[in-house]
């Protein structure tokens, strides 16, 4: 019993662990810029045929495809925040949902013209495949390696927001930008780096779920629902909201569906209602 319980803690965690990359990068750019992008799944979407074509096409070893995925993701986001996201900054939040879910729409069009709408599996490398058996329990090793990746993002994340110039820039900018524009603050640019990292964070959450839980067009929307639980139960603007959440979410959900298999996924969303009942800002949110 002891040993079936860690496993589900642990695949839960792992699990987790997969949604904390994919959606902080929302909470970075709804809870730091007051921005409601549901485009941020199609940029995760992104990220994954990125990984996916330099594998195959290129050639490229699975662990050097991750940062070229965030970069990649992060430039074309970019092109989107100069382009089209900019001039909703200050528009009502339905103009924002409209544009931004549109672009979802578009994207899955544009994946299933060029790729194809059966899922696209990849092969990762013999060192991230089988597991590890530690006091009589199995740990897969792709999972520990989202753990550790899950950690370090969340510690850069924390420590680059919260303790850095450039993040008291980020918070300057969103707070007031007449005043931090009149103390030399350049806020477009600001905002493009912020908006840049925010998706090339969900470019390589997209990279990482491939081997977990496939790709293809619909990516964009059936994971969007996840990124947004999380960063709701995390609470807006909180980078150690949204781990906490994640993990929470994910043992819930997998534990859910081997306790209570006829409960399947609704699971999550009765804790997502308690948890904002009790907690309507989230578990650290500020507003």
């Amino acid at each position: 019993m002891t040993t079936q319980i860690v496993g589900i803690l642990f695949d839960g965690l792992a699990f987790g662990m997969l949604l904390f990359v994919l959606s902080v990068g929302l909470s970075v750019t709804l809870g730091l810029m007051n921005f409601i992008n549901l485009a941020h799944g199609s940029f995760a979407m992104i990220g994954g045929y990125v990984t996916l074509t330099l594998m195959r096409e290129g050639g490229w070893p699975f662990l050097a495809t991750l940062p070229a995925a965030f970069v990649i993701t992060a430039l074309i986001s970019v092109a989107f925040e100069r382009t089209l996201f900019r001039r909703l900054y200050r528009s009502t939040a339905l103009n924002q949902v409209l544009l931004t879910i549109g672009l979802v729409f578009v994207s899955a069009a544009i994946a299933a013209y060029f790729y194809g709408t059966v899922q696209q599996p990849i092969q990762v490398p013999d060192y991230l495949r089988g597991s590890h058996e530690i006091a009589g329990v199995s740990f897969a090793t792709y999972r520990l390696f989202l753990l550790v990746v899950a950690l370090f993002l969340v510690a850069l994340l924390i420590g680059g927001l919260e303790y850095t110039r450039f993040g008291a820039r980020i918070r300057a900018a969103v707070d007031d930008q007449r005043m931090a524009r009149g103390l030399g603050i350049d806020v477009d640019s600001v905002f493009a780096v912020t908006f840049a990292l925010g998706s090339g964070l969900a470019g390589l959450g997209g990279a990482l779920a491939i081997e977990i839980v496939g790709l293809d067009p619909s990516f964009g929307f059936h994971y969007l629902v996840f990124m947004l639980i999380v960063v709701a139960v995390g609470g807006l603007g909180s980078v150690g909201g949204s781990f906490a959440a994640a993990a929470l979410l994910g043992i819930f959900d997998v534990a859910g569906k081997y306790y209570v298999p006829a409960l399947g996924s609704f699971l999550i969303y009765i804790v997502l209602i308690v948890l904002l009942f009790v907690r309507p800002r989230g578990l650290f949110g500020k507003r």
